[in-house]
């Protein structure tokens, strides 16, 4: 189990904290400093189930910069968008826990969490 996380993020903290009060055996991915390949984006991904779009922050400064949400939202576009989040990190979703069955969730609530730690091998 790994969960990608930006130690600045309230959300996050309080991913950590539950999967520390379940004595989860977990990595912590600092995605902001050890920045994601495009495959491991492209992998993430499909762990997840979902489009680059669909963990793109869209408020970030580096979005609007970029124009996403402009961008088109189809396979013939899903390479410009994982580019744009291995290019800048902020841009992705957060935190993003990998379980054990090899599936993903965007943990941004504690029900989240907890159904990344249902997911048993």
């Amino acid at each position: 189990m790994e969960i990608w996380i930006n130690p600045a993020c309230s959300k996050c903290r309080s991913a950590i904290s539950l999967l520390d009060a379940e004595g989860a055996d977990y990595t912590v991915r600092r995605y902001l400093e050890d920045v994601p390949t495009e495959d491991e984006i492209r992998d993430v991904l499909d762990q997840l189930g979902l489009e680059p779009w669909d963990i793109t922050r869209t408020q970030e400064a580096a979005a609007k910069e970029l124009g996403v949400k402009e961008w088109a939202r189809d396979v013939s576009s899903r390479e410009r968008w994982v580019k744009a989040l291995a290019e800048h990190p902020k841009l992705i979703q957060r935190p993003i826990i990998t379980a054990e069955d090899g599936t993903a969730v965007v943990a941004r609530t504690d029900e989240a969490v907890q159904d990344a730690l249902s997911r048993k091998g």
